[in-house]
């Protein structure tokens, strides 16, 4: 059974095994999503960590995806903008191992943190994906809006230059106004 639901700090610190474990296999698998290769558990774990910290405090919402029982992905909402974004959330990492793609969660998982953004009063999401990727077929067939493309933006974990994706949604009241 197919489950998406939001953790919060504790349940999070109990199951950073798991979200590392999706880290690591998207960032293997080439995922330009901040990190490099060689890529390890260790790695994961202090990135993890950093993230739990931010969700004890409010500032991002934690959604995972899990498949019989185990996080099968992951996406946050960075929800703490500066004073005069407050009304902004950003979209960031959403990663669905590789073996689970395709299979609707990406969907679910974007579903869940768009609601809870509005359900928090943002308006306007935003956030970048390499140029070209399959994430940016999936952020299309969902209604976000393409903004345009940043040449040589970030790395692919081999090293190679990846172009990076701008995307914009509305949502909650604001999403009358698109």
């Amino acid at each position: 059974m197919d489950e998406i639901r939001m953790l919060g700090r504790e349940e999070a610190s109990q199951r950073i095994e798991e979200l590392a474990d999706v880290l690591v296999d998207c960032v293997m698998g080439g995922a330009s999503v901040g990190f490099m290769a060689p890529y390890g558990r260790a790695d994961a774990l202090s990135f993890w960590q950093g993230v739990i910290e931010t969700v004890a405090d409010g500032a991002t919402l934690l959604f995972v995806a899990e498949r019989n029982g185990r996080i099968a992905g992951t996406v946050q909402v960075g929800m703490r903008q500066m004073p005069n974004q407050g009304h902004r959330a950003d979209i960031k990492k959403l990663l669905v191992k590789e073996s689970e793609r395709g299979s609707g969660l990406a969907r679910r998982l974007m579903d869940a943190a768009e609601d809870a953004a509005a359900a928090g009063g943002k308006t306007v999401l935003v956030l970048d994906t390499a140029t070209g990727s399959p994430a940016e077929t999936v952020y299309r067939k969902l209604g976000w809006q393409w903004v345009g493309v940043i040449p040589d933006y970030a790395l692919y974990p081999d090293g190679r230059f990846c172009s990076t994706t701008l995307f914009y949604k509305r949502v909650g009241s604001g999403a009358a106004t698109a």
